[in-house]
């Protein structure tokens, strides 16, 4: 393999990263995964806990827009916090993500695998064994495409995303035209009210809220393989990060409201990671239900590439800037791609997901993945987002559009990460707490580790 260390250039335009991040967050797959545990946690309130989040994530990716700035860079959070606030500080970011990912890896092919069973193999949809197994083919399948480069990853994106959406849409105006006058439950302002929560409960569901969001910052750790711009506009790269948070939002809550209007609370838990296919079988007869099943299916293999490519770049990052072994930084000559760190997130998945398996229920892995994830958005996020009010401070003498756009609004959000993830750690289990917690407290034995090998000059 090449000792070269330089990715894909000008691979990716706007569109495609704006395509990118709508597939990071894998909207099919967010509502199917993630609507059963937010209804559970927070009711009819689960459309203003995603309208609010969206604005708080919106502030984040406000953060990434601006620091981006500093330069275009595969580790994107890492990189910029590690400028702002030193090394330690940018490596315990990535950290938080690459854990993250890791645990991204079960909570996104479980879902593909028992959308599959759901056709192939029905009655194994609740065997974790079947389940884990089909997940892991999953899982290799993806690897491989991402390994071959990310051109052809691109064009897999762009595919799959449309397929989705064109299923989404169609369950989206079909829900309005048959329930828009017998609602399962009745449409309300309390739905988005602020005055409807309570700390405790707007914590509860925004951790589980800003699971819907994550993923779209995939398209700032491909900026290196983006096409940039001259000085009069924003790289590639933050523009489709841009557009792509706007079209979120917007989906997030309609689909929310659709979910409510259709299903009713026991249907929505009953569905448990299959609120999509709920959904169609009271829209259409058999065999165009199965589309939604097909649609999530796309929307979770979309979204565990783009995981993939976040995670491979991340470590290819630190690596590069030897915080990880520099092993980690290998490029394959041919695909341009860094096939040692996309193989090392495909053998933690697959030992991740055989592991999970042996807990009592599919619904169980879940829970304690996406409440762990949660933690760890919280925590890289909220760092970016002080990074970057601390790094544009003096733009607060720069008038109200400089002030908010480059310092209050990241500040902002940044501090609601926080209280979301203090505020929810007492809430959680202890397998939970130990996923969360303990994965990132962990990452203090790679960077020991990585000090070490710069004092002794890489010898190890």
């Amino acid at each position: 393999m090449s000792d070269k260390r330089e990715l894909a250039r000008e691979a990716l335009g706007t569109f495609e990263s704006a395509i990118m991040g709508i597939a990071g967050t894998a909207p099919a797959f967010s509502v199917a995964v993630t609507t059963a545990t937010i209804v559970a946690a927070v009711g009819v309130l689960s459309v203003g806990s995603i309208f609010y989040c969206g604005l708080i994530m919106f502030g984040i990716m406000l953060a990434f827009f601006h620091l981006a700035k500093i330069t275009p860079h595969a580790g994107a959070a890492y990189a910029w916090v590690g400028h702002v606030f030193g090394p330690t500080w940018g490596f315990f970011t990535g950290w938080g993500l690459l854990v993250a990912s890791v645990f991204f890896m079960v909570s996104a092919t479980i879902p593909a695998a028992t959308s599959t069973l759901i056709i192939l193999l029905p009655d194994k949809v609740e065997d974790t064994f079947w389940v884990a197994t089909t997940a892991a083919l999953w899982l290799t399948a993806v690897t491989i495409v991402v390994t071959k480069g990310i051109k052809h990853a691109s064009y897999a994106q762009m595919v799959l995303t449309g397929i989705e959406t064109i299923v989404v849409v169609a369950l989206i105006i079909a829900a309005f035209v048959e329930y828009g006058g017998r609602q399962a439950h009745q449409p309300s302002l309390i739905w988005f009210s602020p005055f409807s929560f309570t700390p405790q409960l707007f914590a509860t569901g925004a951790l589980t809220a800003i699971f819907f969001y994550w993923g779209w910052d995939v398209t700032m750790n491909l900026s290196e393989e983006s096409k940039s711009h001259d000085g009069s506009k924003p790289h590639s790269a933050s523009q489709g990060a841009f557009w792509a948070m706007i079209n979120l939002i917007l989906f997030f809550v309609i689909m929310m409201i659709v979910v409510l209007i259709v299903l009713s609370d026991a249907e929505i838990a009953e569905a448990n990671t299959n609120v999509l296919y709920a959904i169609a079988n009271k829209l259409f007869p058999t065999p165009w239900n199965y589309l939604a099943v097909l649609s999530t299916i796309l929307s979770t293999v979309g979204t565990i590439e783009t995981q993939i490519l976040q995670f491979s770049r991340s470590m290819f990052a630190m690596a590069r800037d030897r915080m990880l072994h520099p092993r980690y930084a290998s490029i394959h000559p041919e695909w341009q791609t860094p096939w040692v760190a996309t193989a090392v997130i495909w053998g933690l998945g697959i030992v991740l997901l055989f592991t999970s398996s042996l807990m009592p229920s599919v619904k169980a892995i879940l829970h304690s993945s996406i409440l762990a994830i949660g933690f760890q958005i919280c925590f890289y996020m909220s760092l970016a987002g002080f990074a970057c009010a601390w790094h544009y401070r003096r733009q607060l003498q720069g008038g109200f559009y400089a002030a908010f756009s480059y310092v209050l609004w990241p500040l902002a959000a940044a501090l609601f990460m926080v209280f979301i993830a203090v505020y929810s750690i007492p809430t959680f289990d202890l397998i939970t707490n130990l996923s969360g917690i303990g994965g990132l407290v962990i990452g203090a034995i790679p960077l020991v580790l990585s000090r070490r090998r710069q004092r002794n000059g890489d010898a190890a």
